[in-house]
């Protein structure tokens, strides 16, 4: 899909004058990483970045330790996932670990010096920690960082759970690069302050692609829309499945999707998506195309198959790519 955004640019049109429309705003997650690998400046509408949410971040700065132990932003952020350690003792513990040479291989100095409250838990994370440093391929690396980081963010979120699945997508696309440290550079993140920062205005120029959430796109159009995910369980979200009504009302914002476009108009139905069940160690599930591209839509629809390729960062297997001839659609 961002292949597709870009050949829209070179071919002249602006990267504002594109949307890609989401059901829900996590399910733009891993298109947000591939855009901001690559650099494509883009403003999110009904719902925080995904490389801004605190979770994210607090995995990144993890991950950036490994490379350089001496960074003392990710230090100061690991540190205040414990229990036990406020912004003091975290800036004095930073401060310790700017002394000693190795601080991952010699982590018990820094163990020694922490709150007593904290020892075990931050014992765990560092021993996780120097074993992540051990590995070379950025896969096994990424993991073994969640595993280390994962009781820290339980005990801080109240809805860990859903922002562990965050991470464990961000884990699976850490898989795909071939240095793990030029991938998270690539990623440019920037620390802030708060997890709550809203997306702010793109960086790099005064042009930008919208991500938009379905509900937030009512009443706007652009030249280009995008439409990814067009499968069961996300366009029609599952969640809305149990009654008729909640069916009939995902059919109604289907229809404003498809109608928010000028000129051209893009759905994606990949072959398998990403997701995970409790109880599963099951990483992807075949997907079925959605039952709102039935056989009274097909015909105006004109399907290009697209194969499977890597991108930097994968964003889901996108074999399908469905045309839509609007002239068609709508006459």
């Amino acid at each position: 899909m961002v292949e597709r955004v870009l050949k829209a640019h070179e071919s002249g049109t602006p990267l504002h004058e594109q949307a890609v429309l989401v059901r829900a705003s996590h399910h733009s997650d891993l298109i947000e990483v591939e855009l901001t690998a690559r650099q494509v400046p883009y403003r999110k509408y009904g719902g925080l970045r995904f490389l801004e949410a605190a979770h994210v971040k607090d995995f990144v700065m993890a991950a950036r330790l490994l490379d350089n132990p001496h960074d003392e932003i990710a230090w100061y952020r690991l540190l205040r996932l414990h229990e036990s350690v406020g912004p003091a003792r975290a800036r004095a513990l930073v401060a310790t670990a700017r002394e000693v040479p190795d601080i991952l291989g010699d982590w018990p100095q820094l163990v020694a010096v922490a709150p007593a409250g904290a020892r075990s838990a931050l014992s765990g994370t560092l021993d996780k920690m120097l074993l992540a440093r051990s590995q070379r391929a950025p896969g096994p690396r990424a993991e073994i960082v969640l595993d280390a980081i994962r009781p820290l963010l339980v005990g801080r979120y109240p809805d860990a759970a859903v922002r562990l699945r965050d991470l464990e997508r961000l884990a699976g696309a850490a898989a795909t690069a071939t240095d793990m440290a030029a991938w998270l550079a690539e990623l440019t993140l920037d620390p802030p302050e708060s997890s709550g920062d809203l997306a702010g205005p793109p960086h790099l120029d005064e042009d930008y692609l919208v991500i938009s959430t379905i509900h937030s796109a009512k009443g706007l159009e652009w030249s280009v829309v995008h439409v990814p995910h067009v499968v069961d369980g996300f366009i029609p979200i599952d969640m809305a499945l149990g009654t008729p009504d909640g069916l009939e009302e995902e059919r109604r914002l289907f229809y404003v999707a498809v109608t928010r476009a000028r000129d051209e108009l893009y759905l994606y139905t990949p072959l398998r998506m990403p997701y995970h069940r409790r109880g599963s160690d099951d990483r992807h599930g075949f997907a079925l195309q959605s039952r709102f591209l039935d056989q009274s839509v097909m015909p105006a629809l004109a399907v290009v198959e697209q194969p499977v390729h890597r991108p930097s960062v994968p964003v889901g297997q996108l074999a399908s790519r469905i045309a839509v001839d609007l002239s068609s659609l709508w006459a």
